[in-house]
């Protein structure tokens, strides 16, 4: 790529150098070197992750299995793409996505294990037995991310890191600020109320629908070979994890867990108070009547009072006391984006997508930019008053219209993000009480999109599988695709890295990369260390027997591929200096964050 004058080059690294603090010779070498690929991180083009053995009733370890390369998707180009392709092409932005990343406090009292008494498929989700090692996880996969930091295909640096939501899995504060400390950078204690002691249903013999890794015989687990692990929860909650942030910008938008409790129900007063109290349900038909209770009592402020006195410190059948924790508080939706505006500027952007203007209106969705060329659309698919599916209400719908008008207009490339994909994009539920307005459902949703041709991605998650879907337009060339990613609560614990790349012949690629987090596919028993947790977590995963893990996986073409479609104007008009300029200023960042200040 033919790209910046050696004097604007020097400019640039002085410039560079300067605002990050950072020795001027130090960067200039640094950014002089070619780039190189990252296809010895280990990504998923080298090697997967599947399971040792089959069986039923029968627990399955795991084992590395060969990689598998990228495959490429005509179904938007609709035509053979050129054989020389890859000799020609050049990175616009190589970009990290990750979704349903489901940080879990699995001590709080609020939490509806309970509920698995009642219904397991209906409340499968309520409690997993590797709740206790969600910060693990998301450590190890940021570690991943890190570790393709340089795309695998042109060496690019990765520009910015985009999540489509459910951060705080039982909309806990707590919760939120795991997550967004560990994507930051730092190091966690994850356990709340009593100090480095787990008190909680995994601990509680009495609870068969819980797994109990002290003494799994008694359990639902044990009989489908769930192992005896005894130390993990003391473990889980003593050890201090320590993150060490992603290496490029991040940003989020609301996942249902973010905006309702468990994704689904509405959240009243008494919930609120046990979250933070010393009573614990254990028993599905308590919690349910408390939860039943506590709505009843809504609209009299007297006995709502009454009901949270009972339910935090009186003798309710089917609870048993524990630790209180006022940092249990539970979640609205100007707490969870003031939390992001105050996170640390490094690696930034002050906000992660929310800004004041956020905050002062009530509006829950933004827009960005990264670079000159990329405009983010962040939106809040959720819906508000009851269902964990999604919708698009008619304002945020026509602000997201003008915007893609104007990036058009200014010759930007567009990526849409939201929580809800489009099979989930039909919720209808509307508020019984206070204003209402048209809810924008997949079909017009992806007919508005076909309009704008640079509109090239929309990205989402919330059903835990890696899932990729081209959406052809069915009135002229062209059309976008939809990227989909997978869970770290879920097996298979996977994210993935999206690069879009100019080919130089009329046609845009977008490879996408599934990432398996850092820690050993293989979990050696009495291995508690912070990779060994996250190592179990995945394992654990693997054998749930309430759902189908395999399937999360997705398809071969839903996973590490090359998605062609028509670019949507003369990307030739996008400078190779402009693209030299902002590759450079990711470069240096990489230096600064590796401690290489003067």
């Amino acid at each position: 790529m033919s790209g910046l004058s050696r004097r604007h080059f020097l400019q640039t690294s002085a410039a560079l150098a300067a605002g990050l603090g950072l020795a001027y010779g130090r960067v200039g070498s640094a950014l002089a070197a070619p780039l190189a690929t990252a296809r010895d991180a280990t990504p998923t083009l080298l090697s997967t992750i599947r399971q040792l053995n089959v069986g039923n009733l029968q627990y399955r370890t795991l084992v590395a299995n060969p990689g598998e390369p990228y495959l490429p998707r005509l179904d938007v180009l609709g035509k053979s793409p050129s054989e020389n392709r890859t000799k020609n092409r050049r990175s616009l932005y190589y970009l990290g996505h990750l979704s349903d990343v489901h940080i879990i406090d699995a001590q709080s009292p609020a939490r509806l294990e309970p509920l698995l008494a009642v219904s397991v498929g209906t409340f499968s989700g309520s409690a997993r037995p590797q709740d206790t090692l969600t910060v693990n996880v998301l450590t190890e996969t940021v570690n991943a991310m890190n570790a393709l930091r340089v795309s695998p295909v042109t060496g690019a640096p990765v520009a910015a890191f985009l999540n489509t939501g459910d951060n705080a899995d039982m909309h806990s504060q707590l919760e939120l600020k795991w997550y967004i400390e560990t994507l930051d950078g730092a190091s966690i204690t994850p356990n709340s109320g009593a100090p480095d002691v787990y008190d909680g249903m995994q601990a509680w013999l009495d609870t068969q629908m819980i797994y109990h890794p002290e003494q799994p015989e008694g359990d639902e687990y044990g009989a489908y070979g769930f192992p005896r692990i005894p130390g993990l929860l003391e473990a889980a909650v003593s050890q201090t994890v320590t993150s060490p942030g992603l290496d490029a910008p991040w940003y989020t938008v609301f996942g249902n867990h973010d905006a309702l409790y468990f994704g689904f129900f509405p959240i009243d007063s008494a919930m609120r108070a046990l979250a933070q109290g010393s009573q614990k349900p254990y028993a599905g038909e308590g919690l349910l009547q408390n939860y039943a209770a506590g709505w009843a009592q809504q609209s009299n402020p007297l006995a709502r009072f009454a009901h949270m006195v009972t339910t935090n410190f009186g003798r309710n059948s089917g609870f048993r006391e524990v630790p209180a924790d006022s940092s249990r508080a539970l979640l609205d939706r100007t707490t969870f984006m003031q939390a992001h505006l105050d996170s640390p500027a490094n690696p930034g952007p002050v906000g992660h997508g929310f800004t004041q203007q956020n905050i002062d209106t009530g509006q829950t969705w933004w827009t960005a930019t990264v670079g000159t060329r990329l405009r983010l659309f962040g939106l809040d698919t959720c819906n508000t008053t009851l269902g964990a599916d999604g919708a698009v209400p008619l304002d945020q719908f026509e602000w997201l219209e003008a915007g893609l008008a104007d990036a058009a207009k200014n010759n930007q490339l567009a990526v849409v993000m939201s929580h809800h994909n489009s099979i989930t994009l039909e919720n209808g539920a509307q508020p019984a009480i206070g204003p209402t307005q048209p809810l924008i459902h997949a079909d017009q949703f992806i007919e508005m999109l076909h309009r704008y041709p640079n509109a090239i991605a929309w990205i989402n998650g919330h059903t835990h599988v890696n899932t990729i879907q081209a959406h052809k337009n069915p009135e002229r060339e062209g059309g976008f695709w939809e990227i989909t990613t997978a869970s770290c609560i879920d097996f298979p614990q996977q994210q993935q890295m999206i690069e879009i790349v100019d080919n130089r012949d009329g046609t845009l690629s977008l490879f996408t990369t599934v990432v398996d987090h850092a820690a050993p596919p293989t979990w050696t028993p009495g291995d508690f260390s912070q990779t060994g947790l996250a190592s179990l977590s995945r394992e654990l995963s693997s054998n749930d027997f309430t759902e189908n893990p395999l399937m999360r996986r997705g398809a071969v073409e839903s996973r590490n591929t090359e998605l062609l479609l028509p670019a949507p104007f003369d990307l030739s008009m996008i400078s190779d200096a402009e693209l030299e300029r902002e590759q450079m200023a990711s470069r240096a960042r990489f230096l600064a964050r590796s401690g290489g200040a003067s």
